[in-house]
């Protein structure tokens, strides 16, 4: 509640992402603030997902059928929170019968974007992972998760795609790459920072590290590239509504209140490289 209050009351937010509360009545009075705030909001199953477990692309009906049960709960949260958007994760990489996973994915995927919109409005997104750093996902690159999008929009044309800046090394691509690619169906952008030389470091991994973190991937240089390429696709720009979003946490011994003013200062700055008018923040 406490870090929902901050966000709200700084104006440099207009948006924010939550999860599922353990708390009913948390979650009553979040929802109430974001409302009073205008708050555009995102829920995000990705915790809910990765945390139990679960497999959208599982080989075993019985584990599939779970995982949908488990997104189609999120949704339902999402709902009561008057969120917009949801997203979520495919399952493990199988490393094998790679297109069967996908025809699975694409069938449970087709399944819960029919059950977001027989409640409602909300738009269902896809967020594109590592296939072997980390969470090692299916999806994964993001041409596998294109040849995905291209088919559930037959069912749902609102459905897309979540590009992440700090998932991109891990997925060797660049943000040219990764947007070029995606360009027709990314609905909603992560900025973020990632670190994967060392296994030994505390940041290693998909943990977000602060933007310049030493040794890591992603500074004001990449930050500036990324934003290049989401005006280049027309994903921002003059008019647009769209989501970019922070994905950045402190590590051990580092304030959170440091990290989110060290975040803000990294995207003004990648914006003023950019040499074109810098929204309003």
């Amino acid at each position: 509640m406490e870090t929902v209050k901050k966000i709200v009351t700084d104006d440099f937010f207009s948006a924010i992402e939550i999860t599922k509360s353990k708390d009913p009545a948390e979650q009553e009075e979040v929802a109430r603030i974001l409302e009073s705030g205008s708050m555009t909001v995102g829920f995000g199953a990705q915790p809910i997902l990765l945390g139990n477990k679960a497999n959208l692309n599982s080989f075993d009906p019985q584990e599939r059928q779970a995982a949908i049960d488990l997104a189609k709960g999120a949704i339902d949260k999402a709902y009561e929170v008057n969120a917009g958007k949801l997203g979520f994760v495919s399952g493990p990489n199988p490393e094998k019968d790679e297109d069967q996973a996908l025809q699975i994915l694409t069938d449970s995927i087709k399944e819960l974007c029919q059950y977001a919109k027989s409640k409602g409005d909300l738009v269902l997104s896809l967020e594109t992972f590592d296939d072997d750093t980390d969470k090692k996902l299916l999806i994964g690159q993001n041409r596998l998760a294109v040849e995905v999008a291209k088919e559930v929009r037959k069912v749902d044309p609102t459905f897309g795609l979540m590009i992440d800046l700090s998932h991109l090394p891990m997925q060797r691509e660049t943000p040219r790459d990764a947007l070029t690619v995606a360009r027709d169906y990314i609905n909603h952008a992560h900025i973020g920072n990632c670190y994967i030389k060392d296994k030994n470091d505390p940041a290693y991994g998909d943990l977000h590290p602060r933007f310049g973190y030493p040794g890591s991937e992603n500074d004001v240089e990449e930050l500036a590239e990324y934003l290049k390429m989401l005006l280049e696709i027309g994903y921002i720009g003059e008019g647009s509504r769209n989501v970019v979003a922070f994905e950045v946490k402190p590590l051990k011994n580092e304030s959170s209140d440091v990290i989110v003013a060290q975040s803000k200062r990294k995207l003004i700055e990648a914006w003023n490289r950019l040499k074109v008018a810098a929204p309003q923040f």
